[in-house]
């Protein structure tokens, strides 16, 4: 529903009829969840990954009209701004060789996505955020020429009532103004989607949240915004904060923001919609012609069409998804977390460090969840925002003292949450070449603690050495990253620094 939004203006009459349906979806779901109606386990996963447009200088190019043009493909999309695209991977049963499989499905995605690109004098740069966005690239007039990103816009500004405030103090620090949502379009990301049953839900979710902040940590990619070098993953905090509908006042007040962790473990994903309901007003009261509890009388699926449209504008790191295949609806955790890139390899590796550590976790006697504080986690997420590789985090400690304890995030990705991605993994079914090969880019970046803010920090300060100035330092490393990431090797084995000595700026 939310790729059809027509541009157009709401009234009171809109809203009230908007909350009476969103009340009736809420409803029809949670009969469909007590009638047991949702779709058998058929362990499939799914990828999208949102890219970044750049020229021969390393700028950002407003073309993703003219690249979609060219590429002629479904399977690649829109996003927010003209410099933005995404790629989507159909869903993969996850048994056997289907990372490697992964792998080469994205490489020949991507590699003929660059060649149409390269028509219009573009090229695709898989990055967390672009390091030479400026803050004139990311203005309103940048957004795609598409109504629900226009009305997306119109709405999230007129809840907020004036500018938004990006303030991200890392290792320099950026507070500036922003008047529209366009700098969320620097956030560019990977979803990692986990089709579950209404039974696992719940672990499901709990784990991939308990496990959130050492994805951050092994795959922090963006550590730069508009010339500063800011927080390892600056994604979340800008994401936030350009999106954020709360004026101070209400901020004050505790008013959640619409991306957010969140506050406590689950029970259900009626939990977490239900939430959504409770705590967030509409952006987009567009109602669909469906009555859903009619439709279900009538022994049918509802869409649910305004619960997705409203559950697709509240921002969590893992999310909740309904959705109807075959006629049979399904249960989906959508993992928000991870940064676009730096290589295919990197990209599949994380994936499939995903999938097996919060497998193993989800099906732990005694859940993690259980043992660590939801704030503990979230202060974990934050944590591994702001120092990556190098963060130090709250974890239960192992035997018979128990408790909790601060550890190195490498530590704990190499000693404990590797070995139960492994068992997660055989436990999918993945063939030991193919475990082995991913999880092992993982513990090599664990073991020479570099990930793809490291490289891009090291480069930047090397290119500085050299004497260029911050935007063309900047400028020469996003082209030695895209080339780096042409050549696939992952980030781990990435010299640092420039190719050749460059000129002084």
């Amino acid at each position: 529903m939310g790729e059809k939004v027509v541009a157009g203006q709401f009234d009171l009459s809109d809203r009230q009829r908007y909350r009476e349906k969103l009340s009736s979806c809420l409803t029809g779901l949670e009969r469909l969840l007590a009638e047991k109606r949702f779709d058998r386990p058929k362990n499939f996963m799914g990828l999208e990954i949102e890219l970044n447009l750049a020229g021969a200088d390393g700028m950002p190019r407003m073309l993703n009209a003219q690249v979609l043009e060219r590429i002629a493909s479904r399977d690649f999309q829109t996003e927010l701004a003209m410099f933005n695209l995404e790629v989507n991977i159909a869903p993969h049963r996850l048994d056997g060789r289907v990372f490697d499989r992964l792998d080469e499905e994205l490489r020949t995605s991507l590699a003929y996505a660059d060649r149409k690109a390269g028509e219009v004098d573009a090229g695709i740069v898989m990055i967390g955020i672009l390091p030479t966005l400026d803050r004139d690239d990311l203005v309103s007039s940048n957004l795609s020429d598409v109504d629900r990103y226009a009305l997306l816009n119109e709405q999230i500004v007129a809840a907020r009532g004036e500018d938004f405030t990006l303030d991200i103090d890392g290792v320099e620090r950026l507070s500036c103004t922003s008047k529209s949502i366009a700098p969320e379009a620097a956030c560019t990301s990977v979803q990692l989607h986990l089709q579950v049953t209404p039974e696992r839900f719940a672990s499901v979710w709990n784990a991939a949240q308990a496990v959130a902040a050492a994805q951050i940590a092994i795959g922090a990619n963006s550590p730069f915004l508009f010339g500063r070098e800011l927080w390892r993953e600056s994604r979340p905090p800008l994401f936030q904060q350009s999106t954020d509908t709360r004026p101070p006042e209400l901020q004050a007040q505790g008013v959640r923001p619409r991306t957010w962790f969140g506050e406590r473990w689950v029970t259900s994903a009626f939990d977490l919609f239900e939430e959504n309901l409770r705590y967030y007003p509409a952006l987009l009261p567009i109602c669909d012609d469906e009555d859903p509890l009619e439709v279900l009388d009538r022994g049918g699926v509802p869409t649910l069409a305004e619960l997705v449209l409203h559950n697709g504008t509240v921002y969590r790191w893992n999310r909740p998804v309904y959705g109807i295949a075959d006629g049979v609806p399904h249960l989906r955790v959508e993992n928000r977390v991870l940064p676009a890139g730096p290589t295919v390899t990197d990209v599949v590796a994380n994936a499939a460090f995903y999938y097996g550590v919060v497998r193993a976790l989800a099906e732990e006697s005694r859940p993690v969840w259980t043992r660590l504080p939801f704030e503990a986690a979230a202060a974990n997420f934050d944590a591994a925002c702001k120092d990556g590789i190098d963060a130090r985090l709250t974890w239960p400690r192992r035997g018979r003292l128990g408790g909790l304890g601060e550890v190195d995030a490498v530590t704990l990705v190499r000693d404990e949450l590797l070995p139960l991605a492994e068992a997660g993994l055989d436990a999918w079914g993945i063939e030991p070449a193919d475990r082995d090969r991913y999880l092992g880019v993982i513990e090599e970046r664990c073991r020479r603690r570099v990930n793809g803010a490291t490289w891009q920090a090291a480069t930047f300060h090397r290119a500085l050495e050299l004497g260029l100035g911050r935007e063309a330092a900047l400028a020469a490393t996003t082209l030695r990253y895209r080339e780096l990431m042409q050549q696939g090797d992952p980030v781990h084995s990435w010299p640092v620094g420039l190719p050749e000595p460059v000129p002084t700026a």
